[in-house]
């Protein structure tokens, strides 16, 4: 039996004919969600009942209702994509008895809708809008928008809506901007008005053109057309790397402020959305942008997907975009794996409206999307705000109790505030000789994280030298490392990091499976000093946010690695955080070449630049504006608030960064008149001299340091004592720190290139010429000595594996500031040399240092003492 397709009017049969025609057959969906948007798009009546009609066990819709996007080719042959919803119909009529459904039934209306819509009213779009309105289903503010955006160029009547092929930039506008911002509203309108269906807003509908509704090209607000077809090149050449990914968002304040546009003729500044700007004299500015970012899951690929401009973002906006997003990344053969936002009222109030449940006894880490289909997504929430969260409860509450122990606030703060405390230690005879004393400064390095093995063990340590106030402290260590371990395991940004900072992987799954189970018992069982629950307080989230990320890592492991036949071996753990997109909002910042918000104009300008040198390969800087900063990096200066740096600061403001003013035993390397140290006479003296500048040169790169690694790394250390990363035993001299080898190595390769060009030509020796061309002789003098900081060689995977990381920055920074002090200072003091006796001269005026520790520069509220 020949079948005819169910559209209403349609005269196509599947025989031979259509066929040879290019007309293709395709049945009703077994899925029921899907099922239900295609019976809602053909939208048809039973003629006796008078109600929806329903689809039998032969009904099919033959391909000319469908888009040409909603296909797939496989060579000659091609098939429905997933998903894909019918989408071309003719307009309403009678045809076979049957007819499509009435403007207005029962069960079309909203509760108490006919007490809202007399039957005299004219069903209008302004009609039904406001009967949404009324009925609290659309706010006011809504309303007012697309009524003063759209009165005067929509069609009102039914008669004046034609089919989606032919809808007016007005009309994708007004649909994209209502679906957006409430779709039931939107389904409910749709009921009596021909709106497409929601898939067709992000998808390709071929109308003599390619038009791509919520998308733009040229760096305009939307989706990133360039980005999207640069994704789908890379995933039809078979690159694996580009098969799933993870989704994140973040917003970016604006500064309000409307301008022309000369180029586009039109006024700038409104909200949009990617549908076109909303420039009504009623239509607000916009305040924030969205941005959304694709992050490779096994491959530290990045690609800004797109932004939009809004005024107030509420939850269900931003879950709405991110709905869209997934559509498209699924178009092109993208699977979103997972979705990450910040630990925020709006990220809460976005995972809510997405279906994510936060409630600590049953916890929903993944909704479905497209809805009703079998793929789920995670969630996760920013690590780095979640720390913040839980550094505010530690901080409010003063003190939790956790069964027998109690984590205590002050210790952290005694911590903090700890100054350059001298410690005698007797040492071994000598010879036969009477025992002496050895002289150690116990420092707090400053940049260490708070939540940090570093922290855990100089608690410890400072336990067992018995200072008063860290006793009773074992409560507040376990806290510290426990929090340390979590973060850990959400850090892992390099595939050859192993244990707990490395990727999740088969080998390190039951480990992090059992701490996990250990934190959640842990957080749950948390109280305050009156006994009532934290995770049950309004100081919860941070937990919260923890045992969330904790349960979707968990479920991506089951279901993405352990299967057979998946191609990702190891995730990287850091995708799941912001710091890729952070890394990208840096150098969008440092290209609107302000410190202020920028404006609509400003920032468009300054996206379209980065677009244009985006590059989407694995380990790819998004600009070049931003150096050498690496995803490494963002992720310490993000968490600048959280070091025992901004806690001293915090409790003693008036201790900031405090720049040496004296020049420590300068005299020993300068005779008077004389502008470099070619004249020493004096050489029992040099050594030490060398010794004691390295060792200031060292300070003053450690107040701008906020790498707990970099830092420990520039002073001398005794190997023979526990080594802490957050407690320092520095050796003195004279009041100098002493540096450590490898710093002392530098510095005195950099005194011999020094005294060698000083006595070659009289050519001025200050020009920036002369000292790139120093720098360059210190490197060459370098190259092939013993490595230098052998206590980096762990570090220097934590970062992107590159020639330029921390440990050549180190080398670098050194070299200049010691060229600088010795190349400069003979202009601002006037130095006599005097033999036997050191004598420090201060500097007239603030000592500038050029190009500060890179990306590893702090702010001034992590000061060095």
């Amino acid at each position: 039996m020949t079948r005819s397709c169910s559209a209403l009017g349609c005269t196509a049969r599947d025989n031979g004919r259509s066929r040879e025609r290019g007309i293709s057959f395709h049945q009703f969906p077994v899925d029921a969600a899907q099922r239900r948007e295609w019976i809602r798009a053909v939208n048809r009546v039973d003629p006796r009942s008078r109600q929806a009609w329903r689809p039998g066990p032969g009904a099919i819709l033959c391909s000319r209702h469908f888009a040409e996007t909603d296909f797939e080719r496989y060579g000659l042959r091609r098939k429905l994509r997933r998903g894909a919803v019918p989408s071309r119909f003719p307009h309403p009529q009678a045809a076979g008895g049957e007819a499509r459904l009435p403007l207005e039934t029962p069960q079309q209306q909203l509760p108490g809708a006919r007490r809202c819509s007399p039957a005299h009213r004219p069903r209008t779009v302004a009609n039904i809008l406001r009967e949404l309105a009324e009925k609290q289903q659309l706010s006011e503010e809504t309303v007012s928008l697309l009524q003063a955006q759209f009165s005067a160029d929509l069609p009102c009547e039914l008669h004046s809506w034609r089919r989606m092929a032919e809808y007016s930039p007005e009309m994708r506008q007004f649909a994209c901007i209502l679906h957006l911002y409430h779709i039931k509203a939107y389904d409910y309108l749709r009921k009596s008005f021909p709106l497409p269906h929601p898939y067709s807003l992000t998808k390709q509908v071929f109308i003599h053109s390619f038009i791509i509704w919520l998308s733009n090209n040229e760096a305009a607000a939307g989706f990133s057309n360039n980005i999207f077809l640069r994704l789908q090149e890379k995933v039809e050449r078979g690159e694996q790397a580009y098969r799933y990914c993870a989704l994140m968002v973040q917003d970016m304040s604006l500064q309000k402020q409307q301008e022309w546009d000369p180029q586009t003729q039109r006024l700038t500044g409104f909200v949009d959305l990617g549908a076109g700007v909303l420039d009504a004299d009623e239509a607000p500015l916009a305040s924030e942008a969205i941005i959304l970012m694709a992050a490779g899951i096994s491959s530290p690929w990045t690609a800004p997907l797109g932004y939009f401009f809004v005024n107030s973002m509420t939850g269900h906006l931003l879950a709405q975009l991110l709905r869209q997003t997934i559509n498209k990344l699924n178009n092109i053969g993208i699977t979103v794996l997972a979705v990450t936002s910040g630990a925020t009222a709006r990220g809460a109030e976005t995972a809510r409206a997405l279906g994510i449940r936060i409630d600590p006894e049953r916890i929903q880490c993944t909704f479905q999307h497209p809805p009703g289909s079998a793929h789920r997504i995670t969630y996760f929430f920013d690590i780095c705000h979640a720390l913040q969260l839980i550094r505010n409860a530690l901080q409010c509450f003063q003190k939790i109790e956790w069964f027998s122990d109690t984590v205590r606030w002050q210790h952290v703060v005694e911590l903090a505030a700890l100054q350059e405390q001298r410690v005698l230690e007797p040492c071994s005879p000598k010879s036969g000789g009477p025992g002496s004393e050895k002289s150690y400064h116990l420092k707090v390095n400053l940049a260490t994280l708070l939540f940090s093995e570093g922290v855990a063990d100089a608690l410890e340590h400072l336990q067992k030298l018995g200072l008063a106030s860290f006793q009773n402290c074992s409560g507040t260590v376990k806290f510290v490392r426990l929090m340390s371990h979590l973060c850990d395991i959400f850090n892992g940004r390099g595939p050859y990091r192993r244990g707990l900072k490395g990727p999740l992987l088969a080998g390190n799954y039951t480990k992090i499976s059992h701490l996990f189970n250990e934190a959640k018992s842990f957080f749950v069982t948390l109280t305050d000093s009156v006994g009532r629950y934290i995770i049950k307080s309004k100081r919860r989230l941070g937990f919260l946010s923890f045992l969330l990320n904790a349960e979707s890592l968990k479920w991506l492991y089951t279901n993405y690695m352990c299967p057979e036949g998946i191609p990702s071996h190891h995730l990287l753990t850091y995708a799941f955080s912001l710091d890729p997109l952070e890394l990208f909002l840096r150098a969008l910042q440092q290209a609107c070449g302000s410190s202020r918000s920028p404006t609509c104009t400003v920032f468009q300008a300054a996206y379209h630049k980065l677009l244009a040198s985006c590059s989407l390969a694995p380990g790819s800087p998004h600009s070049g504006g931003l150096g050498r900063t690496s995803s490494l990096d963002i992720s310490l200066s993000r968490k600048r608030d959280l070091t025992l740096g901004s806690i001293r600061a915090q409790y003693n403001p008036a201790h900031g960064r405090t720049l040496a003013t004296e020049y420590p035993y300068c005299a020993g390397l300068l005779l008077h008149g004389a502008a470099l140290s070619n004249a020493l006479t004096d050489l029992s003296l040099h050594a030490q001299s060398v010794t004691c500048t390295a060792g200031f040169v060292a300070e003053q790169l450690a107040s701008d340091l906020q790498c707990e690694a970099c830092l420990a790394s520039l002073f001398e250390s005794d190997e023979s004592r526990l080594r802490c990363g957050s407690v320092l035993y520095i050796k003195k001299l004279g009041g100098v720190s002493l540096p450590s080898a490898s710093v002392y190595h530098i510095t005195s390769i950099s005194e011999q290139v020094l005294n060698r060009c000083g006595k070659v030509g009289d050519g001025n020796k200050n020009t920036k010429l002369w000292h790139l061309s120093l720098e360059q002789k210190v490197f060459q003098e370098l190259l092939g000595e013993s490595l230098l900081f052998p206590t980096l060689t762990n570090h220097l995977f934590d970062g992107e594996l590159c020639i330029n990381n921390h440990y050549t920055i180190l080398v670098k920074e050194i070299t200049r500031c010691y060229l600088n002090i010795r190349t400069n200072h003979a202009k601002h003091l006037n130095l006599n040399y005097h033999c036997g006796k050191h004598r420090l001269k201060r500097l007239k005026g603030r000592h500038l240092f050029p190009s500060p520790l890179g990306s590893c520069q702090s702010s001034q509220t992590h000061a060095g003492s």
